[in-house]
């Protein structure tokens, strides 16, 4: 989720700016292909840190506060990340998100294991709220998976 409203935004710049005629349609080719080999590369960095594409999703879900990386350290957001991904896994539902009481066990969960880790307590609002955005994407596969 992070990462795709990053990609998202430069699109979305590139398009308005070729549309306002700012860049020329080799310029514009030229960006996607940029855009693309930036793409690789974030698919890549998942495999270097040793995360599933799930997990490296929550990474950068917790990574998207840079205060709490240099407080915490990239290592312990990965051992974060697995561990939310794990415990996730066991707990979710297929209707999870849209049952107020599954989202608040959901909810619970996610600070269980930020307080368990020494997340700061002052950027922990705003992570469980990108950790429970980021969960509704990818873990509607994990529930139906669950189910059958």
């Amino acid at each position: 989720m992070v990462q795709s409203k990053a990609f998202s935004k430069r699109l979305e710049e590139a398009v308005a700016r070729y549309h306002a005629n700012a860049i020329s349609t080799v310029e514009m080719i030229q960006e996607l292909i940029a855009l693309a080999k930036e793409m690789q590369v974030a698919a890549a960095r998942g495999e270097e840190l040793g995360l599933s594409q799930v997990e490296i999703a929550f990474y950068d879900a917790l990574a998207a506060n840079d205060s709490a990386v240099q407080a915490m350290g990239s290592e312990q957001h990965r051992v974060i990340a697995h561990e939310l991904v794990e415990r996730m896994r066991k707990s979710v539902t297929v209707d999870w998100q849209h049952k107020a009481s599954a989202r608040a066990k959901m909810r619970v969960l996610v600070k269980r294991i930020l307080k368990k880790f020494g997340y700061p307590p002052d950027l922990e609002q705003e992570a469980v709220q990108t950790v429970l955005a980021q969960a509704e994407v990818l873990l509607r596969e994990i529930a139906i998976e669950n189910v059958v």
